[in-house]
């Protein structure tokens, strides 16, 4: 559904005539009241005086109605026009108020003539003015105008000159201003397509891949081509194992679905981090252990109880955790600890393991993105478990980073407030 948007309430343009009549009703009083102070008329002239202001001002009045009420403004086909239909008016109004004002107390027909001429060099001066002032103002218009062409052929970043402190001047920078909008939008678009491409890719590759091994497991134990008791439960527990990063895929892609979808629940309650950390860490001691690598978790200055969903964050700690192991050669080291850091908790991973390439720290919680290329589960899983922690993280009001130098380690963290 379209929308338009009204710059002027109805009551401001209802006013608008009135400010009008006014004004000239202000100035027809003004220019009475100097001619009466300056001059000392007589009253006869005075009252002459006073019905030529009034013509002018009704005839005035009566242009400006008519113009305001045919919606001359809008239907005229360029402003300059407009403008120049101004200036003219003025002048000729000008012309006669003076013309028939000199007409009745010039004595000297020359001095007529002279005020005639005089009359008409203002009236093209006036005119000229107004013409060079109408294309200042148009040309500043047809500008925005080519801009805003450009944009919408999806040119975002075209921007319009700005150019002193007028109103056309903020006009250009409300436009420069929508126009990078529309231009980070979609930058933001183009990333979320790209985005959903490689989700396709990877999703695709991420399931296909234990499925094929399933399929071959399951064929060939179906075909008694494996008649080997042990050889049999080998092929069964590495069914079994696919069927686990299967399942953890399509718990993942539902979680991501969730979080862009606004559909995001907490259960938050009061814990003791000390504990979560310790029981988390737990559950990774055999993991570490068969890999070499020193695992140990930590509470600094004990801090107070934090209000989270107890789920979600064990999970953000396991995908870091594991995360951390993972990528840490035998007689590493993986250390979790949590201390408060003003008003929040701040929780590190720290490792010593082979670290992050410079390229790939930027795009580390995106979603899909390993670093390792060849999207090894031996080397990963899904690319999925950052990208969701950092949901969850932030869900929690929570800000989550990291910190990697190649061949030095990395130091995952989290803040919960």
């Amino acid at each position: 559904m379209q929308s338009t948007l009204t710059t002027t309430p109805h009551t401001r343009s209802t006013s608008l005539p009135l400010r009008f009549i006014a004004g000239v009703i202000l100035t027809m009083i003004i220019a009475l009241g100097l001619f009466w102070l300056l001059m000392q008329p007589p009253v006869a002239d005075f009252r002459a005086m006073a019905l030529f202001l009034s013509i002018t001002a009704g005839i005035s009045i009566l242009a400006g109605y008519v113009a305001y009420r045919t919606g001359l403004a809008q239907k005229a086909p360029y402003i300059s026009w407009l403008l120049m239909g101004g200036y003219a008016l003025a002048s000729i109004l000008t012309f006669l108020n003076v013309w028939l004002t000199a007409r009745l107390m010039f004595a000297s027909q020359h001095d007529l003539l002279l005020a005639t001429v005089l009359l008409i060099f203002a009236g093209g001066i006036a005119m000229s003015l107004g013409y060079f002032f109408a294309n200042a103002v148009t040309d500043y218009i047809r500008e925005l105008n080519e801009a805003a062409q450009a944009i919408a052929r999806g040119r975002y970043d075209v921007r319009a000159p700005v150019r002193g402190s007028n109103e056309v001047t903020d006009l250009a920078r409300t436009f420069n201003l929508m126009a990078q909008r529309l231009q980070e939008a979609d930058r933001k678009q183009r990333e979320l397509d790209q985005m959903r491409r490689n989700l396709i890719a990877w999703a695709g590759h991420d399931l296909r891949t234990p499925l094929a091994s399933i399929q071959a497991l399951v064929e060939a134990l179906a075909d008694g081509l494996v008649e080997d008791p042990a050889m049999q439960q080998r092929y069964l527990r590495t069914a079994q194992r696919d069927i686990r990063s299967l399942s953890l895929l399509i718990d993942d892609l539902f979680d991501l679905a969730q979080f862009d979808a606004g559909a995001l629940e907490l259960n938050l309650q009061l814990v003791d981090l000390n504990d979560l950390i310790s029981d988390t860490v737990n559950r990774f001691t055999e993991m570490a252990t068969r890999k070499g690598v020193a695992l140990s978790g930590q509470v600094v200055a004990e801090p107070d109880l934090v209000r989270v969903d107890v789920q979600k964050i064990e999970r953000v700690l396991a995908n870091l955790i594991a995360n951390a192991i993972r990528h840490t050669p035998a007689g590493g080291e993986v250390r979790v600890q949590a201390r408060r850091q003003g008003s929040a908790i701040l929780v590190e991973i720290i490792d010593t393991g082979e670290g992050i390439a410079a390229d790939d720290l930027p795009h580390i919680f995106d979603q899909f993105y390993r670093g390792e290329k060849s999207r090894s589960h031996a080397t990963g899983g899904s690319g999925l478990g950052l990208a969701i922690a950092k949901r969850i993280v932030e869900a929690h009001g929570g800000e989550i980073g990291v910190e990697s130098e190649q061949g030095m380690g990395a130091r995952f963290w989290f803040t919960l407030l």
